[in-house]
């Protein structure tokens, strides 16, 4: 929750420099080709971030053999699929126009490969008992960044990889990871000898298997729908405002996600006692995420207007974004309590269902509506699914109250 939300605020800051810092055009520019970027870094990084968050705090001597692997199985495929990218370049428009060539497809490459081994780092340090390092990173990674948007800004106007926005997300999380590299190889000798587990390939594979669904269905709602409106838009300033919008409401929807992790770790096996950590953590969220999505709703127009006056286009999509946290936050305690339950196949059922109706409604309504298509899509989406788990849901809370009449 700490490091979501130094992720914010640094976000915040970023997000304003840029915008005034740059041209709306060669922000969304910029914004266009790192979220092409962290689609094909995250497209086999977060299959593996929960891997390696299970098995490297008990993998004993083979703790450094398991996180090359999964280092190199993530990257290996990221670059795979941003290669295959690069080929169809022109089935996806004029929008990645700027990676034609060898030279931009190249450097393309290479931050795909630098942004992959950053995903991963908050998980290796976590795993390796060393969360303390994490808000360390993000702090100095979010400074990095602005102070490199800022220098950047003073140099000749440039566009494409070599464009200051886009740059300035590459070189310090490059940077970054040369010191947190040396921290990880330290650690990982001295973790070796304190922990021991018989780990094998089959167990990896299984367990990835059972978090592949919740992977693909992030992957497919924060990394290809934007990736998907750019093209569509072809619009690089509509775009940055965009990206701008649909980044924040999904770390309001964090919020909702962090409640869900920890009603994963704290819910017992013993349905009377899940049914109460499960109210619990629906008064908690209400109490911290409401006043939020009020905020955010009530002052989107001044939120947009920090970030300029081209931003109000943004505006109802702010909005929709923010209502949608409410249905998001039952969606995501639900899928808490079928963690706690190792319902494998009814969670991967309500993930993938759920991304697959987002991004199927906003390819239906983005002609008429455009970029706030997407905040109708995941609003509608989100409450059709509270709509069809809510007898399951009430059925759980409703445990307790049934015994204690029973008794």
């Amino acid at each position: 929750m700490a490091n979501t939300a130094i992720t914010a605020i640094l976000g915040l800051g970023y997000w304003f420099l840029a915008t005034h810092l740059y041209p709306p055009a060669e922000f969304g520019d910029g914004q266009t080709l790192i979220s092409a970027m962290r689609l094909f870094s995250s497209l086999a990084g977060l299959a593996f971030v929960g891997t390696m968050a299970r098995f490297i705090p008990v993998a004993g001597r083979r703790t450094g053999a398991l996180i090359l692997y999964g280092y190199a199985a993530a990257s290996g495929l990221g670059l795979l699929g941003a290669a295959v990218f690069l080929i169809l370049l022109p089935v996806w428009g004029d929008a990645y126009g700027h990676l034609t060539g060898v030279g931009p497809g190249l450097f393309f490459l290479g931050s795909v490969l630098t942004w992959t081994i950053f995903t991963l780092l908050d998980v290796t340090l976590a795993g390796l008992r060393k969360a303390v390092w994490v808000p360390v990173v993000s702090v100095v990674y979010g400074l990095g960044k602005m102070a490199a948007l800022a220098a950047l800004a003073l140099a000749p106007p440039s566009s494409g990889v070599l464009g200051g926005v886009y740059l300035s997300w590459i070189v310090p999380a490059a940077v970054v990871l040369l010191p947190a590299g040396r921290l990880i190889a330290k650690v990982v000798r001295c973790h070796g000898t304190h922990t021991t587990f018989p780990l094998s390939l089959a167990q990896v594979a299984r367990f990835m298997a059972g978090d592949l669904p919740g992977a693909l269905s992030l992957l497919l709602t924060l990394y290809l729908t934007p990736v998907m409106v750019a093209a569509w838009l072809d619009d690089p300033v509509t775009f940055g405002y965009f990206s701008l919008v649909h980044t924040l409401g999904c770390i309001v929807g964090l919020l909702a996600a962090n409640v869900g992790v920890s009603v994963t770790v704290e819910a017992p096996a013993e349905a009377r006692a899940r049914a109460s950590v499960v109210r619990h953590a629906f008064r908690r969220a209400l109490v911290l995420v409401g006043p939020i999505v009020v905020i955010t709703v009530a002052a989107a127009p001044l939120i947009s207007w920090a970030f300029g006056h081209g931003a109000a286009v943004a505006v109802p999509l702010l909005r929709l974004m923010a209502l949608a946290v409410l249905p998001g936050l039952v969606v995501e305690i639900y899928l808490a309590t079928l963690r706690s339950q190792n319902q494998a196949r009814k969670l991967a059922i309500v993930q993938l269902g759920l991304a697959l109706s987002i991004l199927g409604v906003t390819a239906a309504l983005f002609p008429v509506a455009g970029i706030a298509a997407v905040g109708y899509a995941t609003l509608a989406s989100q409450t059709i699914v509270v709509l069809l788990i809510l007898p399951d849901l009430r059925r759980a809370l409703a445990v307790k109250r049934s015994l204690n009449r029973g008794g």
